[in-house]
């Protein structure tokens, strides 16, 4: 099913409807059937994430559509006037267009999992925008966006697990990883500028994450290093949707680890 989001119904209410450019109150009559119809199915596109969370915008947006389904029904048979919602005080379709102001035109999906571990509510909800729009992307067949963001995911998520361990565990951590030759060397500057497989490595030293999590998540480290063309020409490799599974699967059970 297409996507549309409300900034889109915003601007096309704009168009279909020229009179909101003005301010000034105005009637609705049999010749905005077409435009009111067009509305109606522009907000049936708008993902249930993305529409109205506050219950009062949310209702006055339903009572908004029933009233122009109600005029579309009249204007089958009579050129009836239709304004304003019962209590209203304008125009239903100032109504429509301010509520979707409003609405965000990105937001995690239902499903997408809470990552309630993450106390920081901006990073829990920037992470968990990321991993709704890596499936939609694979859902979309954009196999590149998908595979290259969910990798972004596992490293975001590997850096604030190990932000939380103490300083020195990281660096018993990171002695065993290059002992065991996890690691080719030990890795200059602070955690920020670290590798993704300094990350891993070390996340998995320290036991936040079990051995075939490591395994997964260096799959999507390697698979999302294919957004350089270089790297990519010289494995004869591109981003495909098996990439964007295995990134997404390492996503998922990190979290499960982490969780």
């Amino acid at each position: 099913m297409p996507r549309v989001v409300p900034s889109q119904v915003v601007t096309a209410i704009g168009s279909l409807f020229p009179q909101v450019h003005s301010g000034a109150e105005f009637k609705l009559f049999q010749g905005n059937r077409s435009a009111v119809l067009a509305l109606l199915r522009l907000i049936e596109y708008i993902p249930s994430e993305l529409m109205p969370h506050e219950p009062d915008d949310f209702v006055k947006l339903v009572m908004g559509q029933c009233l122009l389904q109600a005029a579309l029904t009249q204007w089958e048979t009579n050129d009836i006037a239709f304004s304003r919602v019962d209590g209203g005080d304008r125009t239903v379709i100032y109504d429509i267009r301010d509520i979707l102001k409003r609405c965000p035109d990105a937001a995690p999906t239902p499903t997408t999992t809470g990552l309630l571990f993450i106390r920081d509510v901006v990073l829990r909800e920037g992470l968990r925008l990321d991993m709704s729009t890596a499936n939609q992307a694979l859902a979309n067949g954009e196999w590149k966006a998908a595979t290259v963001l969910a990798g972004s995911v596992v490293e975001t998520l590997l850096l604030w697990t190990l932000q939380q361990a103490s300083a020195p565990d990281l660096q018993t951590a990171l002695t065993s990883a290059v002992t065991k030759r996890a690691l080719p060397r030990r890795p200059q500057g602070g955690l920020e500028s670290w590798t993704l497989a300094e990350y891993i490595a070390v996340a998995e030293e320290l036991h936040l994450i079990d051995g075939d999590t490591a395994t997964q998540a260096r799959r999507a480290k390697d698979f999302r290093n294919l957004i350089h063309p270089g790297r990519a020409q010289r494995l004869a490799q591109v981003c495909d949707r098996g990439t964007a599974l295995a990134a997404l699967a390492a996503v998922e059970m990190v979290v499960r680890c982490l969780s």
